[in-house]
């Protein structure tokens, strides 16, 4: 997110049981599409264009589902705003079922799509008495992937703020307060795939701070697969405990290791910060999205994640942080997740001319696919934005990135009021900003088929306020929606 903050992803699963095929913000495995599923034909389903517009050739893009959407199967269910954190699963009857964090509605939808994609019904897994805290990115773990089944949804309403587990078929507002994971102004909580490091569980966190102590790259782990409530809590330092993020540069290498929180199910968010700056953990720029590489089981230990940035004020003055954003890849010991290796592949604050990263604008959302990583921007609004929000393609194998989408603010068609009401910066850019990028390839039967989050922040209304149902969050008045987008390879 911005100076609120929030969540891009490869292919998934092939079966979280016999009966349903899932995929999550950060799903796993490079998989292709089963050719016994018939591939589903892809057309606009919402009466909201898509408000969002490709950058290069061969890319197709779809409506999905909006706050303007009124479903068949609930006519009185709103889609909420700032779409963020999703999940995405393939039902035996060959239907399927979105799930989506709505950021500052502090909720989950849960919405039910035919076998043609269309959505029939929906309704609110968890709204804001439930959710109780700004919901950003999540990731929806299957047994097939993880080896344990929940949607990880993930708190950001400071420092005290807890990871939920959501069952997808569940009853409503019954959400799992995960005290293990610790107490974090969270952004996402991604679990690896079961085969990185089998009859384990590994959970990486991102901790989008922009305090005193700074961001956190978090670590809970388990000798017991699934096991949420019995793991221990470590956090990123490197090995010769500098911890300034700039000291860090482009090129380079420096090896890392988790070290311990001790005992934190009883501390609260503020001793876990406090206990990170005791272990010498690097100090971020506000750690946002993470996502591991789809693959094989060594591409699944190398870890990308981006830090959105500070301006360089404050606890900043110094910039011993990034300002506009950088992107990082984190490569795990085979045999010891608790030790690796850490370099930065993109620096915004680097603005060189031959330096894509120059471009950025905060990068918040990240999905890893097998051989191309997705960087998605959401402004700090520092006032010198250049452009409305990117993403970004970054090819592994060459290092070359360029930006494939930008959102579309609409400013000059006939609708700009709509999606312009309150908030929006008529002499300037950006201002909007993503959520998840799902790989739903294998679901639809599509290749290099993706479903991503918008969330057009100037698109305000009495009609989207208090859409969740619950007690928290009874003035939120932003909507958002879903796109597909087909053509953007992994």
């Amino acid at each position: 997110m911005s100076i609120r903050p929030l969540s891009i992803r490869t292919a998934l699963a092939t079966a979280c049981s016999a009966a349903l095929v899932a995929c999550g913000d950060d799903a796993t495995g490079i998989a292709t599409p089963n050719s016994s599923i018939q591939a589903v034909a892809l057309k606009n389903q919402s009466v909201t264009p898509p408000l969002l517009k490709s950058l290069v050739p061969g890319v197709e893009i779809y409506s999905l589902v909006s706050s303007d959407d009124r479903l068949p199967g609930s006519p009185n269910f709103v889609f909420g705003g700032s779409a963020d954190g999703a999940g995405f699963i393939r039902n035996a009857d060959a239907s399927f079922t979105l799930l989506t964090n709505h950021e500052d509605n502090f909720g989950v939808t849960r919405i039910r799509l035919d076998k043609d994609l269309k959505p029939i019904s929906g309704d609110w897994v968890v709204n804001s008495t439930a959710g109780r805290y700004r919901l950003c990115s999540a990731t929806l773990a299957t047994e097939a992937e993880h080896g344990f089944n929940t949607f990880l949804t993930v708190g950001e309403s400071g420092e005290e703020s807890q990871i939920l587990a959501v069952d997808p078929s569940g009853p409503v507002n019954t959400p799992k307060y995960l005290t293990a994971l610790g107490r974090w102004n969270g952004e996402n909580a991604v679990p690896l795939p079961k085969v990185a490091y089998p009859n384990r569980t590994v959970i990486l966190i991102g901790d989008d701070d922009s305090s005193a102590e700074g961001g956190q790259v978090a670590m809970y782990l388990t000798n017991t697969v699934g096991d949420l409530e019995n793991g221990n809590l470590y956090v990123l330092a490197r090995a010769d405990n500098n911890v300034r993020e700039r000291d860090m540069v482009v090129g380079q290498s420096y090896p890392v290791q988790f070290r311990q929180v001790q005992n934190q199910k009883a501390l609260t968010g503020r001793q876990i910060q406090e206990a990170s700056v005791s272990l010498n953990a690097v100090r971020f720029a506000r750690t946002e999205d993470l996502d591991y590489r789809k693959g094989s089981a060594a591409y699944n230990r190398e870890i990308y994640f981006v830090t959105t940035g500070q301006n360089n004020t404050g606890v900043n003055a110094d910039f011993s942080r990034t300002k506009y954003g950088r992107a990082y890849r984190l490569r795990l010991d085979a045999n010891n997740p608790l030790v690796g290796t850490l370099e930065v592949i993109a620096d915004g604050d680097d603005k060189s001319p031959t330096n894509p990263a120059r471009l950025f604008q905060n990068p918040d959302n990240v999905y890893v696919g097998q051989n191309f990583v997705y960087i998605q921007e959401d402004d700090n609004g520092y006032g010198d934005e250049t452009h409305d929000a990117y993403i970004y393609q970054y090819n592994i194998a060459t290092r070359e990135m360029r930006p494939v989408l930008e959102m579309d603010h609409r400013r000059t068609q006939p609708d700009a009021a709509l999606y312009n009401a309150v908030g929006a910066r008529p002499a300037g850019k950006a201002g909007w900003e993503y959520g998840a990028m799902l790989d739903v390839s294998t679901e639809l039967g599509q290749n290099d088929t993706f479903i991503i989050a918008l969330q057009p922040h100037s698109w305000r209304a009495d009609k989207y306020r208090g859409v969740d149902g619950g007690t928290l969050r009874p003035n939120e008045n932003q909507a958002s929606m879903m796109v597909i987008v087909k053509g953007l390879p992994r």
